[in-house]
C-alpha cells in the first residue's frame, strides 16, 4: 500500500481528526507541526525541523524518543502476547510488573490495580474508596460519602476524575454532570486565595483543609491531592509539610488519603515518588505518564491491604470490585513499563535530577528578571513561569492576547518544543536532558519572551 504524502496527512488531519484541548477553528487555519520522529530528546516534523521536546510528550517521557531498551523490550514482549484480558486471568508482564511496583512504591502500598492512564487510574482509586467506605461502614454512610480536594487540582477529564478537579477552565462547563465534592484552598502562594502574606503566613491553606476534614468526617470518604505539585494549576509548589499534615488529618478523621503522582512519579520531583520527600504512605497511589518511559498507556492504582481486605468474600456477597477496561495491564504496556523501571533502578537517572534542576533554575535567572515574568516556580524538574501584564500589581494579561501561546509558538522558532497552560510556560523536559539542553530551554524562553512583549 502507498505511504500517504506529507500533504495528505495534513489534509487528513485538519478534515477528520478532533484534536484534544484545541480550538479547531484557529487550528485549521494554523500551520501546525506534524512530527514523524523522534530522536533522543528532540522531535522531528515532516518538513526536516528538530524541536527539543520540552514538554516530555505531555510530561510522560523521561528518557527520550526511541530509546533501546524500551524499544527491545517490546519488541520481545510482542513476539510473545501482545494482549490477554486480566479479568479472571493473568499473564507474566502484570504480575512482574505488579511485583516491582509494590517494591519501589512506599512501604505498605501492596496491591496493584491496572488500567490505561492517570484518568482512569484515579476513577479506579475514586471507586475503590467509595466502595470501601460502603463495605466498611455500610450504605448509609456511603450514601453521605464526599470527597475532599483541593481548589486549582486537575485528576484528569473523565467525570469521576473532574469532580474533584478545581480548573475552572477544564471543569466549570460541565459541573452540571459532575458528582458534588468539597474543596479546600489550594496553596497557591503567589496569589494566595486567603490573603495572607508568604513571609508571614504559618500555611493557613493546611490549616483550612485541616478543618474541613474536622468538620466533614462523618461524609469525607477519601482525600486526594497531587503531592509535592499542583501540576495542571500551573506547577504550584505545595508548601514543606503541607503533605504531611493533611496526611495526619485524614488518618485522625477516618478518610482514605489518595496520592495522585502521574505527573509527579518516577523521578520529576527529585525523589521516585514526591509522597516519599515527607515520608508519607497513602492508602491508594495513583501512577501513569512515566511509568511506560512515555511509550504505551498503562496506569496503576496502589492500594493497602487494608483496603483491599473488605473486598474479599464469597462470590455471592458480590465483594468484588466492579471495574475494569479492555486493555487493562496490556502485556506491551507493561514491557515498556518493567524496561523503564529497570533503567531507574540504579538511582543515577533520578540521583542527577537535582543537580540539573539547579542548572535550570540559574539558567532561568535572566528570564525572573523579565518585568513580564511574574514568579517562577520549580520543583525538581518541573517548572512553571507565569507571565503577568505588571509584575507590581500581578494583573493577568487579556485572554484574548493569549500571550503563553504566543511565547511558546516563538519558542519553537528558537527549535524548542513547548505548550503553556495559560499564561504560564510549563517546562518538563526528560530526565536524561543535557546541561546544554535545559540552558537551551532558558535561552529560547528569554528571547521569545523579547521578540512577544518587547516588540
Amino acid at each position: 500500500m502507498k505511504r500517504p504524502t506529507p500533504e495528505e496527512i495534513r489534509r487528513w488531519d485538519f478534515e477528520h481528526v478532533w484534536h484534544p484541548f484545541t480550538q479547531m477553528a484557529e487550528y485549521a487555519a494554523s500551520d501546525p507541526l506534524v512530527f514523524v520522529s523522534g530522536d533522543r530528546h528532540d522531535l522531528i516534523d515532516d518538513r526536516g525541523r528538530r524541536y527539543f521536546d520540552a514538554t516530555s510528550a505531555l510530561w510522560c517521557n523521561l528518557f527520550g524518543h526511541r530509546v533501546p531498551r524500551i524499544d527491545a523490550a517490546v519488541r520481545a514482549q510482542i513476539e510473545r502476547l501482545a494482549h490477554a484480558t486480566l479479568l479472571g486471568a493473568a499473564h507474566p508482564a502484570a504480575a512482574e510488573l505488579a511485583r516491582r511496583l509494590v517494591e519501589i512504591a512506599p512501604a505498605g502500598l501492596t496491591r496493584v490495580f491496572f488500567s490505561d492512564d492517570g484518568a482512569t487510574a484515579i476513577e479506579a482509586a475514586l471507586k475503590i474508596a467509595f466502595q470501601h467506605r460502603l463495605l466498611v461502614r455500610g450504605k448509609e454512610a456511603a450514601k453521605k460519602a464526599v470527597y475532599l480536594s483541593l481548589d486549582n487540582a486537575y485528576h484528569g477529564d473523565t467525570l469521576g476524575a473532574a469532580a474533584v478537579g478545581g480548573v475552572a477552565l477544564f471543569h466549570e462547563i460541565f459541573r452540571p454532570i459532575l458528582m458534588p465534592a468539597l474543596k479546600a484552598p489550594s496553596p497557591y502562594c503567589y496569589r494566595c486565595p486567603l490573603g495572607e502574606n508568604r513571609a508571614s503566613c504559618s500555611m493557613e491553606c493546611a490549616k483550612a483543609a485541616e478543618e474541613t476534614i474536622a468538620r466533614e468526617a462523618d461524609r469525607i470518604c477519601a482525600v486526594i491531592l497531587e503531592p509535592g505539585v499542583q501540576a495542571s494549576a500551573g506547577m504550584l509548589a505545595l508548601p514543606d509539610g503541607y503533605l504531611q499534615r493533611i496526611a495526619d488529618a485524614a488518618r485522625r478523621h477516618g478518610a482514605l488519603l489518595v496520592l495522585d503522582e502521574v505527573a509527579t512519579g518516577f523521578g520529576r520531583t527529585g525523589t521516585l515518588f514526591a509522597c516519599q520527600k515527607e515520608n508519607v504512605t497513602p492508602d491508594l497511589m495513583c501512577l501513569a505518564k512515566g511509568l511506560t518511559g512515555g511509550y504505551l498507556p498503562v496506569a496503576a492504582t496502589l492500594a493497602t491491604d487494608a483496603v483491599y481486605r473488605p473486598f474479599l468474600g464469597r462470590y455471592e456477597e458480590y465483594r468484588h470490585f466492579f471495574h475494569g477496561h479492555t486493555y487493562t495491564g496490556n502485556p506491551l504496556g507493561c514491557a515498556a513499563a518493567l524496561a523503564t523501571l529497570s533503567m531507574l533502578a540504579d538511582g543515577s537517572v533520578i540521583g542527577d535530577v537535582p543537580r540539573k534542576a539547579t542548572v535550570l533554575r540559574e539558567a532561568l535567572d535572566p528570564v525572573g528578571a523579565h518585568p513580564n515574568v511574574g514568579e517562577i516556580r520549580q520543583v525538581g524538574l518541573m517548572c512553571g513561569v507565569e507571565l503577568v501584564a505588571d509584575r507590581a500589581s500581578r494583573s493577568c494579561f487579556a485572554a484574548d492576547r493569549r500571550i503563553g501561546y504566543r511565547v511558546c509558538q516563538a519558542m519553537r522558532r528558537h527549535g524548542v518544543f513547548i505548550r503553556p497552560l495559560g499564561d504560564v510556560v510549563v517546562i518538563m523536559p526528560p530526565l536524561t536532558s543535557s546541561d546544554d539542553e535545559l540552558r537551551r530551554v532558558a535561552r529560547a524562553l528569554f528571547a521569545a519572551l523579547e521578540e512577544t512583549l518587547d516588540g
